[in-house]
């Protein structure tokens, strides 16, 4: 499939206003995004996540380079890549004296959708807003506002859908229902792009992920290719007695953890754990049960965002 976006050389600076000097928000990011993936978006505060989802969205004006949106050009046909994505803002964005349905109807109005093509009755029933469908916005609760936000984000059927913290302060049963439904929406060959601070969200949900820090893409991978970046692994025993730990090979290091299971931190790829289970028993520990612990994609983003 064609890929669904494409970005060359994108750079924003900001002008130097009083004291501040001028910011490099975004320093000459090449990235394409696949059709039809659910493609994780990640980095620290302040790497220029939020930057690059502004200008794909039109809100923000990109100081060099080329965004092309489902085969758009955004500076020849800013129009139709404009229509072409759909973004659900983390911010709580809308009119309180507007209902649900009234607001539904206004952005499809906003996005010239004419009336016979307006589906607000169904994008209420997908995110569990039809009992309040007629009900003020400054009514609902935070996890309603979020379901409408996401609501609003799909009234033009859009091709792509960016989701920025989708689910940052929303309870388990509003996490569950959004996820859901994004994999029913990308099921249906929408293309998903996620940012988030939950990694265990982005390992979950996400095919491949690309990391931005200080401006700049640092890595971009499936995400199977990006977990097995650490060369990490540990074994957690549950021991028998008060034997102490022996010296373990090189490159094996070893804790005890407040529950009394001693973790053995080492790298796959420079020892085997049999090595370290053959210097346990050579030294006396009696070894009850063994669990293991792989890297997850909070090790990975913390290692290639450290400075």
């Amino acid at each position: 499939m064609p890929d669904a976006i494409q970005i060359s050389g994108l750079r924003k600076t900001y002008a130097a206003q009083g004291n501040a000097p001028e910011k490099h928000a975004l320093k000459g990011i090449d990235l394409t995004i696949p059709a039809g993936s659910i493609f994780g978006l990640l980095g620290p505060n302040g790497a220029g996540k939020s930057t690059m989802i502004n200008i794909l969205a039109g809100l923000v004006n990109k100081t060099a380079g080329r965004v092309t949106i489902w085969g758009f050009d955004q500076d020849v046909n800013p129009r139709q890549s404009r229509a072409a994505i759909g973004v659900m803002p983390q911010e709580l964005n809308m009119d309180p004296f507007f209902t649900p349905r009234a607001s539904l109807e206004v952005q499809a109005g906003l996005y010239g959708v004419p009336k016979s093509e307006r589906w607000t009755d169904e994008l209420l029933e997908l995110v569990g807003l039809t009992d309040q469908a007629n009900a003020y916005a400054r009514a609902l609760s935070g996890g309603m506002k979020r379901r409408l936000l996401l609501a609003k984000a799909l009234v033009h059927r859009p091709q792509i859908l960016v989701l920025d913290e989708p689910t940052a302060g929303v309870d388990i049963t509003l996490r569950e229902m959004l996820w859901r439904n994004v994999r029913r929406l990308n099921d249906q060959g929408m293309t998903i792009i996620l940012t988030t601070h939950y990694l265990e969200e982005a390992e979950q949900m996400c095919d491949e992920i690309a990391i931005i820090n200080h401006g700049e893409l640092i890595v971009r991978q499936p995400t199977r290719d990006l977990l097995a970046r650490t060369d990490g692994k540990t074994l957690v025993l549950e021991t028998g007695g008060d034997a102490p730990i022996p010296p373990l090979p090189q490159g094996a290091r070893a804790e005890t953890r407040p529950d009394g299971r001693v973790a053995i931190t080492y790298a796959p790829s420079r020892l085997r754990a049999d090595q370290i289970l053959d210097v346990l028993r050579a030294g006396g520990v009696p070894i009850l049960d063994v669990a293991t612990e792989q890297p997850d994609l909070e090790d990975v983003f913390v290692e290639l965002t450290r400075d």
